[in-house]
This record gives structure tokens, sequence and C-alpha cells, in this order.
């Protein structure tokens, strides 16, 4: 394939834009190469700067479950743009969304909007911490919940994949009073709770850890971190950002019936535009100002233009049959995957829940961030670059997900499972 518009953009990023892009993953680090800069998408395909068409496997990381520019969703969002882009006061669709996200999710019955994942995230800790009154958090190895300074401590995403043990310019005191458990490992986590319980505002986890790779939650794991927060006074945070919407109309917390305290949302809430949000128990969100003293605010927060994305792709998401319909693509790629490494005998896991999935190449069970790591990053880059060259456009990085989308068709796995075969032989 010719990229050569590509690699002029690139290198003229490179002049403007701290490594030519505006967030890490995005770069190839991990993978060798340039990156491909992306002029549009359709449905499941996506076509770059010279040209080149390819079967998206990233879907922006996410938020994109019914599949670029689908029709409905962009015709909302120019009915919205036309009335208004923004306005920095109440608009009627943060209510209709609200109301949707809390009906979804039985947990959430209040929601704040913000416009990020990130901002999500790091508003719901503050909110744990100003309610329990304690400054400590739980985090686990491996999951990463953006970039705020109090989490960037064995986080996984970018962070995983340029092999950052977190980040500089995080102040000490910050690092302190953020604990540190492999995700899975439920005694672990006791143990932490044995010796400082009394100080712990919160544990935050992804209830399915999709930034070391896709990692299901053992039996037990959930329910347990339930147990612990209830026993010693403390918070329950999922992070469904990414899961949220997407495994489940009701989330993870839906698929494994666990009702967190308050849940981070994003990606999908948002139908491709940025918002984030967080929510949950009404007690706890009557803290939030102006209701209460925890302080949170955003200018560009229930922006009109991303309520209406978001609204136009929860509203397709209730449509009968959508979840099922995703399940069955998901497990379809999934025993493809695992057919093919099984005859041509590559060592791989493939872990995968709902519409998310991870090819791991791994001899051995994927089931923490340190088993996630001892996967064979320079096939996975080979493999990446060899399934470029044949138009599948794979999260370039061993540590992210493969996004499925209700645009992927029969013939677009099909592709995908040939190309796969040809790569996996020609990158032994």
């Amino acid at each position: 394939m010719k990229n050569e518009r590509s690699h002029r953009l690139y290198d003229e990023g490179l002049k403007y834009l701290p490594g030519g892009v505006d967030s890490p993953v995005r770069a190839f680090g991990a993978v060798g190469g340039q990156p491909l800069f992306i002029a549009r998408g359709k449905g499941s395909h996506i076509w770059d700067a010279d040209g080149n068409e390819y079967i998206d496997y990233v879907g922006s990381w996410g938020p994109l479950i019914l599949g670029h520019a689908h029709p409905k969703v962009v015709a909302t969002v120019r009915k919205a743009a036309g009335l208004g882009t923004s306005f920095g006061a109440p608009t009627e669709l943060e209510v209709e969304l609200a109301k949707l996200v809390c009906s979804a999710l039985p947990s959430v019955e209040m929601v704040r909007f913000v416009s990020s994942g990130t901002e999500a995230t790091m508003s719901a800790l503050r909110l744990a911490r100003a309610f329990t009154k304690r400054d400590k958090v739980l985090k686990f190895a491996g999951c990463y919940h953006g970039h705020a300074d109090g989490l960037l401590v064995r986080a996984g995403s970018g962070v995983a994949t340029f092999a950052l043990p977190d980040s500089p310019g995080v102040p000490s005191g910050y690092a302190q009073n953020t604990l540190v458990a492999p995700y899975n490992d439920l005694l672990a986590a006791e143990a932490l709770f044995q010796k400082q319980g009394e100080a712990i505002a919160a544990i935050i986890v992804e209830p399915v850890a999709a930034n070391m790779g896709v990692v299901p939650p053992l039996a037990g794991f959930l329910e347990g971190l339930r147990g612990l927060t209830r026993r010693y006074g403390s918070l329950l945070i999922f992070d469904e950002v990414i899961t949220g919407f997407r495994v489940s109309w009701g989330g993870a917390q839906g698929i494994y019936d666990i009702q967190p305290d308050l849940t981070c949302l994003g990606k999908v809430v948002g139908g491709g535009l940025p918002v984030g949000a967080y929510g949950g128990r009404r007690d706890i969100m009557s803290l939030v100002a102006p209701l209460g003293p925890v302080y949170q605010a955003g200018t560009l927060s229930g922006n009109p233009l991303a309520m209406a994305a978001g609204l136009a792709t929860l509203k397709e998401l209730t449509r009968p049959g959508i979840y099922v319909e995703l399940e069955a693509l998901g497990a379809r790629l999934q025993a493809g995957l695992e057919a093919l490494a099984r005859r041509i005998e590559v060592p791989t896991r493939v872990n995968r829940v709902g519409s998310l999935l991870t090819l791991f190449f791994a001899g051995d069970e994927v089931t923490d961030y340190d088993s996630a790591r001892r996967s064979d990053t320079e096939r996975f880059a080979r493999f990446f670059r060899a399934m470029l060259e044949q138009g599948i456009y794979l999260p370039p990085s061993q540590f992210e997900a493969i996004f499925l989308s209700l645009a992927h068709s029969e013939e677009d796995l099909e592709r995908t499972l040939q190309a796969t075969e040809q790569s996996l032989s020609t990158t032994a």
C-alpha cells in the first residue's frame, strides 16, 4: 500500500504536535512504522489519507458500536448543530440522556455528564473521598482509568504500550494515596484492606479489564470486592468507560449482577463525540455542586452535539436482539482466531467478553497485568503490520481491545480470518 500522504502529514505533525499525534498509542510506537492519517469512515470500514481502505477494529477505541457515520447519528448531530453547537446552559437533551442512562443502570440514580473518561474517573474519586472522608484509593495493576495524577500508577493502555511504570510530573503525594493490587487477586486486595481499610475511600476497577488487553474477571472477584467495600465502609467504583453499553445494555455490572456505588461512563454513551459521565447512589451524588460542596464544573459538559449523538446511539441499542447479534459476532471471530492458531500452531490466547476481544501472543492464560505483559509483543508487531498490508486495521498495541460493531458483516469477518491465516503463517 502507498502511504505517501499519511507520511507527509506525520512529518508535518511532528513539527507542531508532540510525537506528531494527540494521543500516544496512535503513533504506532509499539508496532513500528508511521501512523496512518484517517480521512473518512463508513460502517465497518475506514479510508486513510491516501485512499487505502481497511476493515476497522478500533472504532475510535470503542464508542462506534453502530459503525462509522451511522445515518441516524449523523442526522441527529446535524440537526443539533443547526440549532447551535454550545450554550454553556442546560438543554433538554441532557435530561433525556440522563433518564436513559439511569433507566439502563439501576445502580445509577443520578448522573453528571463531563467531557472525557478521565474527567469522569477523576471526579468520581474526588466524590468518593468527600463522601467517606478518607484519602486512599485501591486500583489494580494494568487497569487504566485516565491520565489524572493519582491514577497513573501501574496503569495499562498507552502506559503499558510504552512501558512507563508511571509518569513524570506526578507528585509523590498523589502516588502515596494510591494502593495497587494485581487484577483478579482478591486475596491481595483483602490484605491491603486488613492493613489500611479504615483509610481507603474506594476501590476503582474495570469490571472487565480492557486496557491491558481484554481480561475478564475471575469468578468471585467482583463479588469479593463488593463485600470488602461494604465491610470497611468504602465505596466501589466501576470504571465502565469501555464496557458501559458495549458488553450489554446494563454494562458489565448487568452481566455480573454487581451494583457498584459509583459508575464511570464514556465511549458509547457519547456516540463517538467527546463525552464522559459519572453517576451512582443519590445520597453520594447529592454531594456534587451545586447541590452539595464537592466542586466539579465544565464549560462543555452536556454539550448538545454530544448529547444528541449519545441519545441517537443508545436509542438504536434498545432494539431487540442487538446484544445477541454482537455476542454472535464476537463468538464467531473468537472461534475463527482460535482455530487458526491451533492449525498453524501459534501460541495464542483469545480473551473475549461480548464484542470486546484481544488476541494475545501468549502461551499461558492471561488473567492479570503480569501475564498480559509476558505476551510476545515483537510478534504482535509483525502480525499487526502484516494485517495492515491486507487491509485490516487492528489496535496498534498488544495491550488494547479489538472492538466489533453492528456494522461488521460476515464478509468482514471472513476477510479478516483469511488475512489472519496468512499473517500468522508469515510472521512465525
